[in-house]
């Protein structure tokens, strides 16, 4: 068989990002798997080269090691970017090979970038194919389908020694992909792929990235497509997780196959294909590019009126249009968009919520030189475009969580938190808050200088 050559792509801050492509057609088919990558031996094993030639026969086909990952650029494993970057790495494949009617197929830690690449980028992504996916890799109260934190932590210890070796492998199949454990070849190969993915302190930090990952919240703001497929006896990850998933996407379609196997390419693959071929037939509705998943920005000056009367009107303008300057420059350096200004306040958009919260920690520390200290909320959830005006409950939400900060504080939610994985920054708990308007109580994060 002859494997793809491996080709790559540029991202904005001159990383080499590897792919793939094979097959043609109507659908580009972008298959994101776990974090165990690498793009030339995933073709070594029989099942792993005939899964991907079938879905090749679907439209093309393109493969991606994630930056870090196999035959990409690698960081030290202390250096492993946060999902946002990934996710801006995607989309930079995307524009190299031109595509236009992007279907992303996610499984295991892939399901979860591709969910989130899916809410923030509907008029990228046309159709949206999980695989046996959970709401987050850790157990929850409400989703309780992961892994508990010890038994992650113990999996983290044994990986850090094993990482590589038929041991590990072999480990990990009784649980990935049972049916396989007699196949000595399969054995080979997967412990040959770890290898060739990451070392095992790269491979720690990867999955330490991935456990912290939830994307519960994040599941209704999707309005694309999405077909939810999982496996009625799979071991690792139970087939109700699947169905939950299903069931919090807005009109996701939930098929559940026989078999026991955790990995998609082992096992029966054609009960697969078959939805998997009536899901590209149907013709998928003009994208709603008025909703999208963001992350918004609210800053204000604290005690800005008792410190204008202070100053008098005329050296408060100055004051003022200073602080604008300063935050301006902040939004533009981090690649905010500044949607409003009111008095003293500001409201911004960005794509990622670690730059997001990066950029309020700026602005906060800049303004501190102008004798002024601001507070600040971060949060991601759906934005709705309206007449060029941002709106919507995710606005609503980002505006409240504002209001709660004190002098120099940037609040986030859990839902930034959640997503913040690997970004380096730090939080404290800050309690449970009601925002007025808004239903339930809001668990709140105090970002940590």
């Amino acid at each position: 068989m002859d494997i793809p050559d491996p080709r790559y792509a540029k991202t904005t801050d001159g990383a080499s990002i590897a792919y793939q492509m094979l097959g043609s057609g109507r659908h580009d088919i972008v298959y994101l798997p776990g974090n165990a990558t690498q793009l030339d031996v995933m073709w070594e094993h029989p099942a792993f080269a005939g899964f991907r030639t079938q879905l090749a026969e679907l439209g093309r086909l393109i493969m991606i090691d994630r930056r870090g990952v196999g035959l990409s650029d690698r960081v030290a494993p202390e250096d492993l970017p946060p999902v946002e970057v990934l996710i801006d790495d995607l989309l930079r494949v995307l524009d190299t090979v031109g595509s236009l009617d992007t279907v992303l197929l996610g499984c295991d830690e892939g399901a979860l970038y591709a969910v989130l690449a899916a809410a923030a980028y509907p008029e990228r992504i046309s159709r949206l194919v999980l695989w046996a996916p959970r709401p987050s890799m850790v157990a929850t109260e409400r989703h309780p389908w992961g892994g508990s934190v010890d038994d992650w932590s113990d999996w983290l210890d044994w990986a850090a020694v094993h990482w590589g070796s038929r041991e590990s492998i072999v480990h990990d199949m009784h649980e990935s992909m049972p049916s396989l454990l007699e196949d000595r070849a399969a054995i080979v190969f997967g412990a040959k792929v770890q290898r060739a993915a990451a070392s095992p302190s790269a491979a720690v930090g990867l999955f330490r990235i991935s456990m912290q990952l939830n994307v519960a919240d994040v599941l209704p703001t999707i309005r694309i497509p999405t077909l939810v497929v999982h496996r009625k006896d799979d071991v690792f990850v139970p087939s109700n997780a699947g169905r939950a998933v299903a069931e919090l996407i807005p009109d996701a379609t939930f098929v559940e196959l026989d078999g026991e196997d955790h990995f998609l390419e082992a096992g029966d693959t054609e009960g697969f294909f078959e939805p998997l071929r009536s899901f590209l037939r149907v013709e998928v509705p003009r994208a709603d590019r008025s909703r999208r998943l963001a992350t918004v920005l609210f800053t204000d000056i604290v005690g800005s009126t008792a410190r204008a009367a202070q100053l008098g009107d005329a050296e408060w303008k100055h004051v003022l249009g200073s602080h604008h300057a300063v935050v301006r420059t902040e939004l533009d350096r981090f690649g905010g968009h500044e949607v409003d200004t009111a008095g003293d306040g500001f409201f911004a958009t960005f794509e990622g919520p670690a730059t997001a919260t990066r950029c309020a920690q700026a602005i906060a520390s800049a303004v501190r030189e102008l004798g002024l200290e601001i507070r600040a909320g971060v949060h991601t959830g759906e934005v709705e475009t309206l007449d060029g005006h941002e709106s919507g409950m995710g606005v609503v939400i980002g505006a409240r969580i504002g209001a709660l900060a004190g002098p120099s504080e940037v609040l986030v939610s859990s839902t930034v938190r959640d997503l913040t994985a690997g970004s380096g920054l730090m939080y404290e708990e800050a309690g449970e808050h009601e925002l007025k308007g808004i239903p339930d109580r809001w668990r709140l994060y105090r970002v940590k200088n």
